[in-house]
């Protein structure tokens, strides 16, 4: 598979403002009278100021296989105007206020309080005082932005981008056991912000919705903390709300030839119109509610035969450590050690024609419902070459058959295409709209 040039970083840059710098390392920040409202003293930046900066810019969109945050705050708009032009120029602020943000820095200069007293602020302010935290903002266009999608038959074609529409970008189906809500599913555009800072991660989805009053609104949003993947060799799998270790098998960024089969979109992928999304890749976002009390309620022995892993150790049944390969052909007098219907079985690439997806999900609780029920589960983020050969047929599989089903409602969906990189100069969807 022919891989896509990479297009060169951004040269750093020494941060002349920043978050960061606004209180110093103390904390402390001067404010003084200036003539024509309020100015901050900027102080200079530590050395560590830098240590948590991503790179915004490269051959790939950060926050895909960027090593995985801790918290999530994710986006989906609506696109309210019938103007592109409104549309671009807003991408184009959008793309600088990102830039700006996953640096540290304020969406614009002095924003929080330097414009004036009597002018609202160009920036919310809830993150002065804080560092980058590793924060990666990564967009996607939905299937709505390009005319008629599923959930949306007669739509037009707003901004003439239904021949540039890759021919895999469509709302998902239906499956066995959905419950989806169109108020969480579905959207134009989506913006995932990763960051180990929650409120580093909000402010920048709060920056940007400010940013496109007018000109998109949201549709849905959802926060999610504990990541529930291991996208790198060097993090430890984490827990999901059922207590078990999740993502054991997930792609990790240093399998080279894995990613690039799996992950990335290639060139011989889509029609030349819709070579823009060649280097980029598929986002689906799946809101999955856990019934948690009557999970909570069965015996260790039935969680792990459901899973088809230890609890503890995170082992596949019949061995001893977590990353020892499945042995499905194992059986006793009772049947299969691993079921037939158990969710590790089910989803292994063994099982499905050797399919993977790079999964970069995380953990939610969303309060009670009316019935004093934990509204929690698992905001399920996966990123894909081809959503109809990858995801689609391993979901199916697992609608139908997973015993895990029995505890999980599947109430949130959406399908986005995410671009690749942006070289400098370049600003999100530059190459879709021109």
């Amino acid at each position: 598979m022919t891989e896509p040039t990479p297009a060169p970083e951004q040269p750093t840059t020494t941060r002349r403002f920043s978050r960061r710098a606004l209180f110093g390392a103390t904390g402390a920040g001067v404010v003084v009278a200036a003539a024509g409202g309020v100015t901050a003293a900027r102080l200079a930046d530590d050395d560590s100021s830098t240590s948590n900066v991503v790179p915004f810019r490269g051959a790939r969109q950060a926050g895909i296989v960027t090593e995985a945050q801790d918290r999530l705050h994710f986006a989906s708009f609506d696109v309210i105007t019938d103007s592109r032009d409104e549309l671009i120029d807003m991408l184009q602020r959008w793309t600088a206020a990102a830039e700006r943000m996953t640096r540290g820095d304020e969406t614009v200069d002095g924003g929080a309080v330097d414009h004036g007293e009597y002018n609202p602020p160009a920036d919310t302010g809830e993150a002065l005082g804080l560092d980058a935290s590793s924060l990666t903002l990564t967009i996607g266009f939905g299937p709505g932005l390009f005319g008629p999608s599923a959930s949306d038959p007669n739509r037009p074609d707003r901004f003439g981008l239904a021949a540039r529409k890759p021919a895999v970008l469509k709302d998902l189906p239906a499956f066995a056991k959905d419950a989806i809500e169109p108020s969480r599913s579905y959207g134009d555009i989506c913006v995932q912000a990763c960051a180990n800072d929650p409120q580093v991660a909000v402010h920048a989805i709060r920056n940007l919705a400010r940013m496109g009053f007018g000109v998109v609104s949201v549709r849905w949003s959802q926060l999610g903390f504990g990541r529930t993947s291991t996208t790198t060799v060097g993090q430890q799998t984490p827990r999901n709300m059922f207590g078990f270790k999740d993502g054991t098998a997930n792609i990790r960024a240093e399998q080279t030839d894995v990613v690039n089969r799996w992950v990335w979109v290639d060139p011989a992928d889509n029609a030349a119109p819709a070579q823009w999304m060649t280097g980029g890749s598929y986002l689906v976002a799946r809101r999955i509610r856990m019934d948690i009390e009557p999970w909570d309620r069965a015996n260790l022995s039935e969680q792990e035969a459901i899973v088809g892993r230890t609890k503890g150790a995170g082992a596949p049944l019949g061995m001893t450590r977590e990353d020892d390969t499945p042995d499905f052909a194992v059986a006793t007098a009772d049947g299969p050690v691993i079921a037939r219907d158990a969710h590790v079985r089910l989803a292994h690439p063994d099982n499905l024609n050797g399919i993977q997806i790079l999964r970069r999900g995380y953990n939610f609780t969303d309060g009670s419902d009316g019935f004093g029920h934990l509204d929690a589960g698992l905001f399920f983020i996966a990123y894909c070459r081809d959503p109809d050969k990858q995801f689609v047929p391993m979901q199916k599989q697992l609608a139908s058959k997973d015993a895990m089903m029995e505890y999980l409602t599947h109430n949130g969906s959406a399908l986005f295409a995410c671009p690749p990189g942006l070289k400098p100069g370049e600003w999100w969807g530059q190459h879709l709209f021109t």
